[in-house]
C-alpha cells in the first residue's frame, strides 16, 4: 500500500506556504470511525454519518473498507441494490472490486483506480470481490464515498466515470515528503480527472515521517481529513490524527499536516448544497414524497431501466 505511487522528485510540487500563515484552517472537531457491517457482512468504518458527525454536507457517508487480508471463501460484497438521488464514489487502494449494472455494464476497480457512478434518477447496481479473490482470497483495501446532488441534478440521467490509476493527478508537498493524489477537484491550480455536479475536492496522500504537507483550500468548502494508516498532526496547532479517524477542520483559507509515522490520509471537501436532505437507505431526495415515490419505483421494477453510459475522465460530454 498505496498502488500508485511515484517518485516526488519528479513531480510538480504544492506551493512553499510558510508557517507564518495567518488563516490556517483551525481543527474544529474529531470523530473517531465506528464499525459497521455492508452488503453480505463485510465490514466498514464510518466516521460519518454518526451521532459525533450527522452532516457533512455535501457528502453523505464515507465507508473504509479494510486494510483486511481475506482467506480463501472469506471476501464478500454488496449484491444488487439500487441508489437514487447522488453519487458513489469507490477508490479502490489494493484488491478489486467488480461492478455490474442494470443495463449490463459494468468494470472492474482495482490498484488505485475510481469509479464514480452518478445514480441520478435511479439504478441498480452490485459491488462484488471478482471470483479470483473469493477463490484465493488477499489484501483488500479502499474507501466509498458518497457525495450528494443538488436539486437540479437529482434526476440526471445516469452515468460513470472509470478514472484508472494512470488517470490521477500525482503531485508532490513543497519538501518532497509526501506524494499527493489529486482524484477529483482542484489542488492549488492542478485539477484531478473526476468530473462532479457538486464543487468538490477529493485528495490521497502518503507523507513520510516527518514530512510537512500545506496547501491553499478554498474559504467558500468544508474540509475533512481522515486517516487510512499511520499517525500525525492536523492544523497549526498540530492536533494528533491517527488511523480511523476524521478531522474536521473549521474556516480557512489553507490546510497544514504533518506526518509522525508514514501516513496515508483522505482530504475532502466541499461547497455546502444547504438544501432539505430526505434520505432512506440507498435514496437520497429533498423531501418524504420523493423518497416514497422512489421505493416505490423499485418495487414497480421502473427504477434503473435507462442506459447508462460508461465513460472516461476526458469524454467530452461530460460537464464540469
Amino acid at each position: 500500500m498505496p498502488a500508485v505511487t511515484a517518485d516526488t522528485l519528479t513531480l510538480p510540487r504544492l506551493p512553499d506556504l510558510p508557517e507564518t500563515t495567518t488563516d490556517w484552517r483551525p481543527v474544529r472537531k474529531v470523530v473517531a470511525a465506528r464499525k459497521s457491517y455492508e452488503g453480505e457482512g463485510f465490514q466498514v468504518r464510518r466516521p460519518f454519518p454518526g451521532v459525533d458527525l450527522p452532516s457533512a454536507d455535501p457528502f453523505l457517508l464515507l465507508d473504509h473498507m479494510g486494510a483486511v487480508e481475506y482467506g480463501p471463501g472469506e471476501a464478500k460484497g454488496a449484491p444488487w441494490h439500487p441508489h437514487r438521488g447522488f453519487e458513489t464514489v469507490t477508490y479502490m487502494i489494493d484488491g478489486a472490486f467488480e461492478h455490474l449494472d442494470s443495463t449490463g455494464g459494468g468494470g472492474l476497480i482495482k490498484d488505485g483506480a475510481t469509479q464514480w457512478m452518478t445514480a441520478g434518477s435511479g439504478v441498480l447496481h452490485s459491488e462484488l470481490p471478482p471470483p479470483d479473490m473469493v477463490a484465493k482470497g488477499g489484501l483488500f483495501h479502499g474507501v466509498q464515498l458518497w457525495v450528494n446532488l443538488p436539486r437540479a441534478a437529482k434526476w440526471t440521467p445516469p452515468r460513470y466515470q472509470d478514472i484508472k490509476a494512470h488517470d490521477i493527478r500525482l503531485l508532490a508537498s513543497d519538501d518532497g515528503g509526501a506524494l499527493v493524489r489529486v482524484i477529483a477537484g482542484d489542488l492549488a491550480g492542478h485539477r484531478g480527472p473526476g468530473t462532479t455536479h457538486t464543487p468538490i475536492t477529493y485528495l490521497h496522500a502518503t507523507a513520510a515521517p516527518g514530512a510537512r504537507l500545506a496547501f491553499p483550500w478554498p474559504a467558500d468548502f468544508n474540509a475533512m481529513v481522515y486517516v487510512l494508516s499511520g499517525k500525525g498532526f492536523v492544523g497549526h496547532e498540530r492536533r494528533p490524527l491517527e488511523e480511523g479517524e476524521l478531522a474536521v477542520l473549521g474556516n480557512g483559507e489553507a490546510l497544514t499536516l504533518r506526518a509522525a509515522t508514514e501516513w496515508d490520509v483522505l482530504v475532502l471537501g466541499g461547497l455546502p448544497l444547504d438544501e432539505p436532505v430526505a434520505r432512506y437507505g440507498p435514496f437520497v431526495m429533498n423531501t418524504r414524497q420523493e423518497i416514497l415515490d422512489a421505493i416505490e419505483d423499485f418495487q414497480a421494477g421502473r427504477l434503473g431501466g435507462t442506459h447508462v453510459p460508461h465513460v472516461g475522465p476526458a469524454d467530452e460530454e461530460l460537464e464540469k
